[in-house]
């Protein structure tokens, strides 16, 4: 039976409008940051003569699981994400998605994920990516995230794996320079999420999620900020000591270190939901940057 082309261009729309609330759920944007980190991890590792086709793929694979994890979340938050502004357009908030439905699809993401890890890189990678998707999806979103205001730095972790796992992926084995990308990260999660709990501070009150600005106040958590921000600039330095990078990180790394601990001073003195929503949205270009700035110095060598 032959399809018009009139019949084939409204299918087209309709198809995206069914599988958007799919591509919602897996927090693509953040996914794509997550590969990118991963990608840093692949480019800094030893050369073992793996091919591009290999390595992209493993890079899809941990996307695929990344974006499992996510799906998952929406599917553990889906009631306090009603309850809290930020949230309450989520698919499965707005039941435009069933929770049986969501569930099938993350898990077919994840045995989709798991199988191009153990077809194109490695066991070890395999089962180090599984486990961040158990410590975000389970350990983190389960537990953590509604028991202790310390849930993002506990439950940072998970997010912070990456480049270690596109290292391995590429080496299959572990070792010291991929932990200081970890490390990097870790120290970036905390100002990070604390910058949008201040400034959404009555939506997690609400909803019940312990946040640190819910139960320790604003000015605390701005001082705790300060502190990882601080961290965070001395752990950005660890990669150029040891020789793993140049001197155009380094330069990339102090300007954007520099600017990153002026907004978080400027939000200890004075705040406003204005600065802290900058703060926030600062820092996910701050971490872009950073990660490009690794691939810039690698190829400068």
């Amino acid at each position: 039976m032959a399809i018009s082309v009139q019949q084939l261009g409204s299918a087209i729309p309709d198809f995206y409008a069914g599988f958007k609330p799919y591509l919602a759920i897996t927090k693509a944007k953040v996914v794509m940051m997550l590969v990118l980190t991963a990608w840093v991890g692949v480019a800094l590792a030893p050369d073992v003569g793996r091919s591009l086709g290999h390595q992209l793929m493993s890079l899809l694979s941990i996307g695929l699981i990344s974006a499992s994890a996510a799906a998952i979340n929406h599917v553990v938050d889906r009631n306090r994400d009603r309850k809290m502004a930020r949230t309450r357009h989520r698919p499965l908030a707005m039941q435009q998605l069933s929770v049986s439905k969501a569930l099938i699809f993350a898990v077919s993401l994840a045995v989709a994920g798991t199988l191009g890890l153990l077809l194109f890189s490695n066991w070890l990678c395999t089962v180090l990516t599984l486990l961040a998707l158990l410590g975000y999806a389970v350990v983190y979103t389960m537990f953590l995230k509604h028991m202790t205001p310390q849930n993002i730095v506990i439950g940072g972790l998970a997010g912070a794996l990456p480049p270690l796992l596109g290292w391995v992926s590429e080496t299959g084995a572990l070792a010291a320079e991929p932990w200081l990308l970890v490390m990097i990260i870790f120290a970036w999660t905390p100002p990070h999420f604390w910058a949008l709990a201040i400034a959404r501070e009555a939506d997690y009150a609400r909803a019940g999620i312990p946040m640190l600005p819910v139960t320790h106040g604003i000015q605390f958590t701005k001082l705790c900020m300060v502190v990882y921000t601080l961290l965070l600039a001395v752990t950005c330095v660890l990669p150029y000591l040891i020789g793993m990078v140049g001197y155009a990180y380094l330069i990339v790394a102090s300007i954007l270190n520099g600017l990153f601990i002026y907004l978080i001073v400027r939000l200890y003195i004075s705040h406003t939901v204005q600065q802290a929503m900058g703060v926030f949205r600062f820092s996910i270009w701050y971490l872009l940057l950073l990660f490009v700035s690794l691939f810039v110095d690698r190829a400068l060598v």
